[in-house]
């Protein structure tokens, strides 16, 4: 016979482990990321037509090479085709999800040029930097966390399973390289 004042307790079950990898993807996470791709990745797409092409109603190479110009960098055509092929082709990979960190780099070093460029008088359009601002983050964003399920680079056994550490270095990548581009400008 067991005294009163004794209990006895049934073995309590282990606490499950902590996950050591993150969790899978959602389809609504997919999704969402599928629709912020390819919405900034063809916005920027446009962008870069307007500069490349005049398409939807911007300068071509030659207007856009004049405002490069007047913006004090050199060579203002040659800097038009190289932000215009940087958008055009950052904002399809974007959209696509194709090699989405350099993509994503890509817009966030020409988008860091448009901020300077712009200038930062003041954060609210007409004169203020929060469009530029949004794009260049979105695209940030998009690099550190990856295209989501539905993307090309799914098919690209180094970017299947998509690394921090391949977002950050792009997105490093992109700074510098906007950072030496506007050291070339007056």
């Amino acid at each position: 016979m067991t005294s009163p004042s004794v209990t006895t307790t049934k073995p309590q079950a282990p606490a499950p482990a902590a996950p050591t990898s993150p969790s899978p993807s959602t389809p609504a996470h997919d999704a969402g990321l599928l629709l912020l791709r390819v919405v900034l990745g063809l916005t920027m797409a446009a962008h870069g037509s307007q500069k490349l092409f005049g398409w939807f109603g911007g300068g071509g190479i030659s207007g856009t090479g004049g405002f490069f110009t007047a913006s004090g960098y050199p060579a203002g055509d040659a800097m038009a085709v190289l932000a215009g092929l940087t958008e055009t082709l950052g904002g399809l990979g974007l959209a696509a999800g194709l090699l989405t960190p350099l993509a994503g780099a890509a817009i966030v070093g020409t988008m860091i040029n448009a901020i300077a460029v712009h200038g930062a008088g003041s954060f609210f359009a007409p004169e203020g930097i929060e469009y530029e601002l949004l794009l260049t983050v979105g695209a940030a964003a998009l690099a550190l966390t990856g295209p989501g399920r539905y993307a090309a680079d799914r098919f690209l056994p180094v970017l299947r399973a998509h690394r921090l550490a391949h977002g950050a270095a792009a997105v490093a990548l992109g700074a510098v390289l906007a950072g030496a581009t506007l050291l070339v400008r007056n």
